[in-house]
């Protein structure tokens, strides 16, 4: 019998990546939850998995050669899984090739700058004190509405980001891109995107990765001890 893959989580759009693959690649997993408005992510037993202090992070017990294994970094993550089932991954080294490309991009691009969008819009604001910051917030929502108008063109001539097949190109970019309304962006020029989200949306693993333990995301970073958790303000006087 396949021993579970232990996957180190919490309910956001790096945290569905893998959530996702694992429902769509079928393969068996257990989730272990990492409250990281509570400094989980900080301790002694996960940054053993985690040097980065970063979720998610899985252990395969049935790693290469038979060896278990353990990984962070979501693009990291994602690329290993697809290997060990062979999917998503493309049938030649040109697809591949072309799938590694779009992970890489939303890695260094889609990731960060809807990431720190999200920041300056939505949790900077809240912080006790305050920051709002116009140009902080000009500058990445400009940013992310400049890569979601790449990605529609990407999309404008292919049915999933890297080609005709989907991959885990698009596993990667989904749960950030699927954010767009609270990164203040729009769909009404990008009608290729609209298309896509719509698809992607509408697989059932897809629904299942998103929806795994949902009800932790609310409140996420709005007390003041998670403030100082997540964003390193100054932790509250007792």
């Amino acid at each position: 019998m396949t021993q579970q893959i232990d996957l180190y989580y919490w309910p956001t759009p790096n945290g569905w990546k893998i959530s996702i693959a694992l429902e769509e690649m079928a393969l068996p997993y257990r989730t272990h939850l990492i409250d990281i408005g509570a400094g989980a992510q900080f301790t002694d037993t996960f940054l053993r998995l985690s040097p980065n202090g970063k979720m998610p992070a899985i252990h395969d017990p049935n790693g290469p050669d038979g060896a278990p294994i353990s990984l962070f970094e979501s693009g990291a993550i994602l690329l290993y899984l697809a290997e060990k089932t062979g999917d998503f991954l493309g049938q030649s080294a040109r697809q591949r090739h072309s799938i590694v490309q779009w992970l890489m991009w939303q890695m260094g691009g889609v990731g960060p700058m809807a990431g720190q969008t999200h920041h300056f819009l939505k949790y900077a604001p809240a912080l006790t004190p305050p920051q709002d910051i116009p140009y902080a917030k000009n500058r990445y929502r400009a940013e992310t509405a400049r890569l979601y108008g790449v990605l529609d063109r990407q999309l404008a001539q292919n049915e999933f980001v890297a080609g005709s097949d989907y991959s885990i190109a698009d596993m990667a970019i989904w749960p950030w891109a699927s954010l767009w309304q609270g990164q203040e962006q729009t769909l009404a020029d990008k009608p290729h995107l609209a298309r896509w989200l719509d698809q992607m949306a509408a697989r059932p693993a897809v629904q299942r990765g998103r929806a795994l333990h949902a009800e932790k995301r609310a409140g996420l970073g709005q007390s003041t001890n998670a403030q100082a958790t997540l964003f390193k303000t100054a932790a509250p006087q007792r």
